[in-house]
């Protein structure tokens, strides 16, 4: 017995893992990251979809006509969730909302548009982001749209206005960035599946290293106005290790502008 117990014991003793350091003495979180799960289509548990949008078939939903020919690309894989606790706690009139927005998702999804993604939504798209960290601000700057968070470090104020990505201020506790991001606009998703929020959002996010290539993100989502109480997502954050890892930019606004202004286009001449 005792040579089982010594190494579970040693083990349950194993110091926490302590980040390299930034000349300044933080934890040093420089890199670019990525994530690797569905969270994009659907913060909550969630099965296969043969789509986004669907429509009623002969034996159950299949894909609305204007996603047919997108075939498996164009379908929903399952996900485990990243919401603790399980389902979001929708107020009735804003559970309504979401799933009027979940029914209308070709035409209102903002990610489909290529507006910013908003906060916390922006961390966990499909797509790597790079963390740029001074004694003053800390950046976290996504290849999907040209979407940049400025962390305020040092010279902290309230929000001068309302936006997509929020505003941030930043602090240390330990090997813990802590960020609380408040001044949303409402226009934002959390995901896929029309999950969102108010101009109420309050959100704080907790960035911990739990080894070299791997970060514990954590966000904690308060917003009175659509939730009966706070809730809470977690997932890990995996750092890109090719040795010629880049951020590369994807700027989807000229991608989109048929679909936005096409209508508007002047009959051609010919």
């Amino acid at each position: 017995m005792a040579l089982l117990t010594f190494p579970m014991f040693a083990l349950a003793q194993a110091p926490a893992y302590r980040a390299p350091r930034t000349p300044d003495g933080k934890p040093d979180l420089n890199g670019i990251w990525q994530v690797l799960n569905e969270a994009n289509y659907d913060i909550e548990m969630h099965a296969a979809r043969p789509a986004m949008a669907v429509r009623p078939g002969p034996y159950g939903p299949v894909p609305a006509a204007p996603v047919l020919a997108l075939g498996a690309t164009g379908a929903v894989p399952p996900g485990v969730g990243v919401v603790e606790g399980g389902e979001l706690p929708y107020k009735p009139e804003a559970l309504a909302k979401k799933k009027e927005n979940q029914e209308n998702w070709l035409n209102s999804d903002p990610e489909i548009k290529c507006y910013l993604p908003g906060t916390p939504r922006g961390m966990y798209m499909p797509f790597p982001f790079q963390i740029i960290q001074t004694p003053a601000y800390i950046m976290i700057v996504s290849s999907y749209a040209r979407a940049v968070r400025t962390i305020y470090m040092t010279n902290q104020t309230e929000a001068p206005a309302d936006s997509w990505m929020g505003w941030s201020n930043g602090h240390w506790e330990g090997e813990t960035l802590v960020i609380d991001t408040t001044g949303f606009n409402d226009q934002s998703w959390f995901d896929r599946a029309g999950n969102f929020h108010s101009d109420q959002l309050h959100v704080v996010e907790r960035l911990t290293a739990t080894d070299a290539d791997h970060l514990s993100y954590e966000a904690t989502i308060e917003d009175p106005q659509t939730f009966m109480r706070p809730w809470k997502i977690s997932l890990p954050i995996y750092r890109r290790l090719e040795k010629n890892a880049q951020l590369l930019e994807f700027n989807c606004v000229p991608f989109v502008e048929d679909l936005i202004y096409g209508a508007l286009r002047k009959p051609s001449s010919n």
